[in-house]
């Protein structure tokens, strides 16, 4: 069994506290991202369990054996980084069964492992090219290939798909995926990019300043995040937020306008709080509130639209193509289903309607 058990680990600095106390458990064979804004201490935590970085309290374990004290090449792990780290005047094949060679693997048998390792990533006819002839894409595919021949009780992906252009991301996004659903080895992936988090992961960490906000599957943090800090890092366009109060069965804006509550909210009224809905679940309803269009951005299948609530910007996807402009005036509606309450000052999710 490969499972991941982090338990109570910190992270200091001298007197500056990066992460102050995390616990988090990994289960077997499950894809984990770990995601937050830079400075959150996700890559912090992740080179700890990879042994790159002590820990300054608090125990890992990986397959139910403690590492504190395991240097890297001792944990069974392996690593892919942002960066390749490939050796230049080595060719595919050589990088690949480079760690193999160190740890005194018989020649035929590396080379087994590295073509089998090969075909799973479509490298077999690149295995005599030197990383200098080879694209961005296919040198991250040799960096994961190397890590794969390794056959590790867990891979740690350290941001890997930072360095690709746009639709090379998508693409590698994709195989990762696969390779693992294949592959079934337990992964810890650290990203920024909530996107590259929602179309990956199995279970997804939301961090912040060294905490762990939230973990969840990618559709239950989306649905139900549980602080205005989820609410708005998950989701691309980022949810919409309102600061007002509850008046007289209405959410009633800092700005005036009343906007629909589907249900009861007894206990909240005159607090200050902030309504959210996501774009999506922006309908255009001649009996809604009326917004200004501000920007108009068709992408072919929706279009995203930037409307103004007086002083409030919301962002609005709608499925079917429209033909508004810069200055119209047009009413919405969010979907009574799908409407988030927080609490104003501490953040906390009060209801979701």
């Amino acid at each position: 069994m490969s499972q991941v058990t982090i338990a109570n680990v910190r992270k200091t600095y001298g007197s500056a506290t990066i992460i102050p106390d995390v616990s988090l458990d990994i289960s077997d064979g499950e894809f984990v991202i770990l995601v937050g804004p830079s400075g959150c201490g996700k890559s912090t935590l992740l080179r700890m369990i990879a042994g790159l970085e002590a820990i300054s309290g608090g125990d890992i374990a990986i397959g139910g054996r403690v590492v504190n004290n395991l240097q890297p090449k001792e944990r069974d792990i392996a690593m892919v980084f942002q960066n390749y780290a490939l050796y230049p005047h080595m060719t595919v094949a050589d990088n690949m069964g480079f760690s193999l060679r160190l740890s005194k693997v018989p020649k035929a048998q590396i080379a087994e492992d590295v073509a089998k390792a090969a075909k799973i990533l479509g490298l077999t006819a690149l295995l005599d090219r030197y990383p200098g002839q080879l694209s961005g894409g296919q040198r991250q595919r040799v960096a994961m290939g190397r890590a794969i021949v390794r056959n590790p009780q867990v891979f740690l992906f350290d941001e890997p798909l930072s360095n690709l252009d746009a639709k090379l991301r998508v693409q590698m996004r994709a195989e990762i995926k696969e390779l693992h659903q294949k592959l079934k080895t337990t992964t810890i992936y650290v990203t920024h990019d909530q996107i590259e988090a929602m179309t990956m992961a199995d279970k997804i960490v939301v961090m912040r300043s060294g905490v762990i906000e939230q973990i969840g599957a990618p559709l239950e943090l989306y649905d139900h995040p549980r602080n205005l800090f989820v609410a708005s890092f998950i989701g691309s366009p980022s949810m919409n937020l309102i600061h007002g109060r509850v008046e007289g069965g209405h959410f009633v804006s800092d700005g005036g306008h009343r906007l629909p509550l589907p249900r009861a909210t007894a206990g909240l009224e005159g607090r200050p709080l902030v309504y959210g809905v996501r774009p999506e679940h922006l309908a255009l309803a001649d009996d809604g509130f009326e917004v200004e269009i501000a920007v108009v951005e068709p992408t072919g299948s929706e279009s995203h639209v930037l409307a103004r609530l007086g002083d409030n910007d919301l962002t609005c996807v709608f499925r079917e193509r429209i033909t508004l402009r810069s200055g119209d005036r047009v009413r919405v509606r969010p979907e009574p289903d799908n409407i988030h309450i927080f609490d104003a000052q501490s953040g906390d999710r009060v209801i979701q309607v």
